[in-house]
């Protein structure tokens, strides 16, 4: 799992490379529904915060909530493993791209239908998911980094019960840097700048070899020959998925979304 201590090295450049796309802020937006009050667990700069509700945001690490822009959602350093509300404070629980981050992520995912009335919404990936060149070619020790490290569906179904899944496409033009951001842009992916805010490369023991391979791919068109044709695509499943969970009327609070 990362650390806050980790964050607090990676995500130096999170405000500036992983602003908020607004094509996935709307499905996260609708995922939301008609909640009027948010809480946003491991909400890092604040990306994906709607205007126009209250939202408090939960983010243990000190770099990441000092990124976070004059007038955003105010932030109370916390894990997700022990939010510091009531039962059912807020309508909704949100949480981004950061169960898997989670010391505990059965604990953290207990936590956010404690604390929700109406809904907890993840944005997550799925581990069942196959294919992702950057992975397959070059990283493939990426793989078995993310499948041990990432809850499957069914492990936020026991943790929460019947769950609605989503699929999350990534546009071209992905504005969120992260991971499977610039899989039509594979140039990205040779900015150190690029790699230092995907927490993903700040766990592989190595990267020049695979970089290496995909400079070389680049430069002779073997990437283009192999997966030239996702230029032509405007979006792309990576696997990227929202799970929304809905509390059903008369559900204690200690109970499943």
């Amino acid at each position: 799992m990362t650390t806050p201590e980790v964050y607090d090295t990676i995500g130096a450049g999170y405000r500036e490379l992983r602003r908020a796309d607004p094509r996935l802020a709307g499905s996260i937006a609708r995922a939301l529904g008609d909640a009027r009050t948010v809480v946003n667990v491991g909400a890092g700069a604040g990306s994906y915060e709607p205007d126009e509700i209250r939202v408090v945001a939960v983010e243990p690490s000190g770099t990441m909530v000092r990124q976070r822009p004059p007038g955003s959602a105010p932030a109370v350093r916390a894990s997700a493993v022990a939010l510091p509300f009531a039962d059912l404070s807020f309508d909704a629980s949100l949480a981004i791209l950061t169960v898997h981050h989670w010391p505990d992520r059965a604990r953290g995912l207990a936590e956010l239908a404690r604390v929700a009335a109406r809904r907890a919404v993840v944005v997550t990936w799925d581990p069942a998911h196959a294919g992702f060149w950057l992975v397959d070619d070059y990283f493939p020790e990426i793989a078995e980094i993310d499948r041990g490290i990432f809850p499957s569906l069914d492990e936020i179904r026991v943790a929460w019960g019947e769950i609605a899944v989503e699929p999350l496409p990534v546009p071209h033009d992905c504005t969120d840097g992260f991971l499977g951001a610039y899989w039509r842009r594979p140039e990205a992916y040779l900015d150190a700048r690029v790699r230092g805010a995907i927490s993903t490369f700040a766990r592989l023991p190595g990267v020049e070899s695979g970089l290496s391979r995909l400079r070389r791919d680049l430069e002779s068109s073997a990437w283009e020959r192999r997966h030239g044709g996702l230029r032509a695509r405007a979006e792309l499943d990576l696997g990227y998925r929202i799970v929304i969970a809905e509390r059903s009327r008369g559900e204690g609070a200690r109970g499943a979304p």
